[in-house]
């Protein structure tokens, strides 16, 4: 119960990683600010809560930054703190098109809501946390943002910049002893890398996902959630400003295509 008595704001928590981090907020005792685009994943979220977990749900566009402060409003209104900062939101883009063949709109598009969304709710929670003088914010990046080969073009852009962000943040905050992290995933089965694993089993090739990682198999997102709420939590008293891979070892050799059966 390390989140007994403990408010974290929660983005992209309609699935996934965001779902898993929530799931597991909640069962360690957090209230819960659910942020997401989808009315309807907001609601299989909250269905699947302990039924004792105070919540609340807010559908909004990230990049929206009126969007945003409303919902840190909200929060501070209903609960009387944040405590955790869970930015998980993303999107991957359309595709993997050449560097010559790509198109201005869509880099805004996935900057708008991957770095864009993130530094927004760092912004509008940070005043409340350096009053309190302490909190904890954990981004999730992607491994896509340390090498390439794990991501589009902006994808990858916009999770290097994530990274960047957490560590100047964590510079800007730590003096208020809020503590600023990141967790970079692997190959996680979620809503968002649905079209990889089907297209493997579609083809029969299902074994192959995340044989380039050295555990030899992909990720869970209730595994990528655990990494996230040992940052959030005050056993990562001591940590702040970092990038922690959670890839099953993927970026700690060159994984090449072909080095790996």
């Amino acid at each position: 119960m390390r989140f007994q008595g403990r408010v974290a704001i929660v983005t992209g928590a309609g699935s996934g990683i965001g779902r898993a981090t929530a799931l597991r907020l909640a069962s360690e005792g957090a209230s819960l600010a659910l942020v997401d685009w989808s009315a309807e994943g907001l609601a299989q979220t909250r269905e699947q809560l302990p039924y004792d977990t105070e919540s609340l749900t807010c559908e909004i566009d990230i990049a929206d930054e009126a969007a945003v402060e409303t919902v840190v409003s909200q929060t501070l209104e209903r609960f009387g703190q944040v405590d955790v900062l869970c930015n998980n939101a993303g999107i991957t883009g359309s595709g993997y098109p050449p560097i010559a063949e790509q198109e201005r709109g869509e880099w805004e598009r996935v900057l708008g809501v991957n770095l864009i969304g993130t530094m927004l709710f760092i912004k509008h929670v940070a005043p409340s946390m350096q009053a309190r003088g302490q909190g904890s914010i954990v981004n999730t990046a992607s491994v896509a943002g340390i090498r390439s080969g794990a991501g589009g073009n902006a994808y990858s852009a916009s999770k290097a910049a994530v990274i960047n962000l957490t560590m100047t943040s964590a510079c800007d905050l730590g003096e208020f002893n809020v503590r600023v992290n990141a967790v970079c995933p692997g190959l996680v089965e979620t809503g968002m890398t649905r079209r990889v694993f089907e297209t493997a089993r579609a083809r029969g090739k299902e074994y192959k996902l995340g044989s380039r990682c050295e555990l030899r198999r992909y990720g869970h997102p209730k595994e990528v959630a655990a990494a996230i709420a040992f940052l959030a939590s005050d056993d990562a008293s001591f940590i702040t400003g970092q990038a922690l891979p959670v890839d099953g070892g993927n970026t700690a050799s060159l994984n090449l295509p072909g080095m790996k059966v």
